[in-house]
């Protein structure tokens, strides 16, 4: 199923299924797996039951399962719409808009 249909809660047990599948690639235990991201195996236990997991183990997991440059790319940058936009790379916003 494409990204762009499921729910959240779709996303993160896809996410989970396919740590879970890239541990058992790498014929990790739970336990081996969760002593290298230095996560509780309960936690990876539920992560990998309901997808559900703090946002810093999940980075962590990712880094022992090698693929830190994946979590890496969440949220880039949005692409530049003008040259105005281009220019502004060079000196990015510090804030948001205070607009509702």
């Amino acid at each position: 199923m494409s990204v762009l249909l499921m729910s959240p809660t779709e996303l993160c047990a896809d996410v989970a299924a396919r740590a879970r599948a890239r541990r058992l690639a790498l014929r990790l235990t739970q336990q081996g797996l969760a002593a290298r991201a230095d996560v509780s195996v309960a936690s990876l236990k539920r992560f990998e039951r309901t997808g559900l997991i703090a946002f810093d183990a999940l980075v962590r997991l990712a880094f022992a399962l090698g693929a830190e440059a994946e979590i890496a790319t969440l949220f880039p940058p949005p692409p530049p719409r003008s040259l105005d936009d281009i220019q502004t790379v060079a000196r990015p916003r510090q804030r948001g808009s205070h607009r509702p």
